[in-house]
Order: structure tokens, then sequence, then C-alpha cells
């Protein structure tokens, strides 16, 4: 079926939670910022990425310019940060402004990941040493 998506699981079948996941950018995407705007710039690899480039004159590098709140997502996106601290951040600094705060940063996340933009991984707590 199109569009549909099964529930991520964890490796015992156990259900993810959203709040738990810690969202990495990938090495393949910089994260530019200026002025407080973030804006990423994805390379554009593969045999017909480069023949789209080469015979279409498509840029060789697509640059996604982020709003305010998407900024500070992808400013978050470090591997330090739970998707429940990206929220927390994001009501602390935006208020009511981000509201609905929840589904609007799960369906960015989501788009982040399908797009290829980034990964998620299963928080795990590391003692320190």
């Amino acid at each position: 079926m199109l569009g549909y998506r099964k529930k991520r699981k964890d490796n015992a079948g156990i259900p993810i939670n959203l709040l738990d996941l810690v969202p990495v950018l990938h090495a393949k995407v910089k994260a530019e910022k200026s002025g407080g705007i973030v804006t990423l710039s994805v390379s554009r690899e593969g045999w017909l990425a480069r023949q789209s480039v080469k015979w279409l004159k498509q840029p060789a590098v697509v640059q996604i310019r982020l709003d305010p709140l998407g900024s500070e997502v992808a400013a978050c996106c470090d591997g330090s940060h739970s998707v429940a601290d990206i929220a927390g951040k994001l009501h602390a600094r935006f208020g009511e402004e981000a509201e609905p705060l929840l589904p609007r940063l799960a369906k960015f996340i989501e788009l982040l990941e399908m797009n290829d933009l980034a990964v998620c991984h299963p928080f795990v707590f590391r003692e320190q040493a």
C-alpha cells in the first residue's frame, strides 16, 4: 500500500517510543548556520543524479533552507539530544508559536529520515567513566 509504513521496533520486538529516539544528521549533509537560519547542503550522488547534473543542468548541491523552528531542530540533531530534549528546547524558545509541538516535530523528523537526511537511533544510557 502506498504511503504505509510499519511501526518501528527494536531487536526485542518492543515498539520504539518517538521521544526516546536520538536524531543525527547524515555525514553527507552539511549544516551551515547564518543569522540563526540553518541551510542544509546535500551533494547529489549516484549515477542518475550525476547524469541530471551533467545533461539537465541541475545543481550539483541541493540547498534546503529551514525556518527558525526547523533550524533549531537541525542544530540539535547532533547525537546528544533526544526528541524529548528537542521538544523541551523548542517549547522554551518558541512557546505557543511552536504549538502543536509534538505532531509537528514528529513529522519533521520523519521527513528528515524519509529523505535520507538524518537517522534516528534509540537512546542508550551510558554511564560516565
